[in-house]
């Protein structure tokens, strides 16, 4: 099985890397055919072989980079649209950095239309091969059969999962852990592709990872709180014995002063590139029903502090006439056309960047809650306080990874995953990945009732 694996892996490798090659033969066909005779006859331009190498290689390191970051790679990982938007995603950032590049080397812009052609030329090969390895992937790799072991958890919430990427696994037969360890690990052993462990105590989960390990079976487990804290904590190496230490504080203080610098230099930037849309948008709103502009709502943030959060209003003016707070939900009447339209492009979110700016907030950090809400989180999940320990962001792990209607709890495992394993890196990337998210609309997707229900069973099991 081992040696199927990595064969199944070194496949998707070069696929990977084909398509790669391909996108910068494209390019490199648009530099000798388009640009480079045109630069060549520059008095100051003259390039060599090692020169038309370099350009060629600076695109395609790129294009690895923005493409591995945005799950352009991720061939059977994502489900081919995500794979075919990525690339997409990835090709045009990649195309208007060389195009600026380009530009630098004539010192002035140069002809746009090559570098437009190139981009179409790409997409159509993306959607093509994004296709055609997919194909090839689902032919030559079937669903992964898996064995679900359970606890008290009702397992509909994870089957529903795993049954929506069907075309990558199989939960073929499902087990729970009271019926014993000997018949569960006689279950493990009867030659599953992976095992999936749901929601089943601690200790008991431990032995049985071990029992897996040792028998090099492949296990899929949805971690609880204190497994995203370890994972996030620090080795140390004072004696003959590791030893994971997890600090008292979040960020340290070079990290909250490099983090403070970005929030600003790159809110005053934001600021001035999106005013015409903002605008634009405040314009259309006010005209739309003669209401406010802004709607100005209290959040919380690091240690619980309240601010008053900015966002273009997106409902009608009596949406919250009761004076009860709640969430958007699916549908929602309250939301008018124009902030439907605002919600999906994430407009609405554009006056934070002045949060931003004042301290209130950073680019990434956790969501802010109302304390009405958070009040009634912590009621069920004291555990929820725990995303408080640095400043609120505009996005953060749990809107790039989840949705707006994931779980309070698995947001919660999201912040912490993002708070405990925090890098100015990691920030950036996140930053990156955010321009991503923004098209993808089950991202907005506002909360069903079903899930409003189950939030407060969410926490229930955690120290099980």
């Amino acid at each position: 099985m081992r040696q199927n694996e990595s064969f199944k892996r070194l496949m998707l490798v070069i696929l990977s890397l084909l398509g790669l090659i391909v996108q910068a033969g494209l390019y490199a066909w648009v530099w000798f055919a388009e640009y480079y005779p045109f630069l060549r006859y520059q008095a100051d331009v003259k390039f060599f072989f090692n020169g038309h190498v370099l350009m060629i290689g600076i695109y395609f390191v790129l294009l690895f980079f923005f493409s591995n970051m945005y799950g352009g790679t991720k061939i059977g990982y994502f489900k081919p649209m995500e794979v075919f938007f990525s690339k997409i995603f990835s090709l045009i950032c990649v195309d208007v950095i060389s195009y600026f590049q380009i530009s630098l080397l004539r010192n002035w812009l140069v002809d746009v239309q090559p570098m437009l052609l190139l981009l179409v030329l790409q997409i159509v090969f993306a959607g093509v091969w994004t296709w055609l390895s997919n194909l090839f992937y689902r032919k030559v790799f079937p669903p992964r059969k898996l064995l679900l072991v359970y606890g008290e958890r009702p397992i509909e919430d994870i089957m529903q999962k795993f049954e929506s990427r069907k075309d990558k696994y199989k939960i073929v037969k499902c087990i729970n852990i009271s019926e014993g360890k000997e018949a569960v690990q006689k279950e493990i052993e009867k030659g599953y592709e992976g095992i999936v462990f749901w929601d089943i105590p601690s200790a008991v989960r431990n032995k049985m990872m071990k029992f897996c390990y040792s028998r090099s079976i492949r296990v899929y487990f949805m971690p609880k709180i204190p497994d995203v804290l370890i994972k996030g904590s620090e080795s140390l190496h004072l004696f003959d014995t590791p030893i994971f230490l997890t600090r008292e504080y979040a960020l340290s203080i070079e990290q909250r002063i490099v983090k403070r610098i970005i929030d600003i230099v790159c809110s005053l930037i934001l600021l001035i590139v999106t005013s015409p849309i903002m605008l634009i948008t405040a314009l259309v709103i006010k005209c739309y029903d003669k209401g406010p502009v802004l709607y100005r709502q209290i959040r919380c943030t690091k240690d619980g502090r309240e601010f008053g959060i900015l966002k273009f209003r997106s409902m009608r003016v009596d949406a919250e006439k009761d004076g009860v707070a709640r969430l958007a939900s699916k549908n929602d009447s309250r939301i008018t056309p124009i902030g439907k339209f605002i919600r999906a492009v994430r407009i609405d979110e554009l006056p934070q960047l002045i949060n931003i700016l004042k301290g209130d907030m950073s680019f990434i950090g956790p969501r802010p809650e109302r304390p009405q809400i958070i009040a009634q989180y912590l009621e069920e999940m004291p555990e929820f306080a725990f995303r408080m320990k640095v400043k609120a962001g505009l996005a953060g792990y749990a809107q790039i990874y989840g949705k707006y209607n994931t779980t309070p709890y698995d947001k919660l495992k999201l912040d912490l995953s993002y708070i405990e394993n925090y890098s100015v890196w990691l920030d950036i990337k996140l930053m990156l990945l955010t321009l991503k998210i923004l098209f993808k609309p089950e991202s907005t997707e506002g909360v069903d009732a079903k899930q409003i229900t189950a939030m407060k069973k969410e926490a229930e099991q955690e120290e099980r």
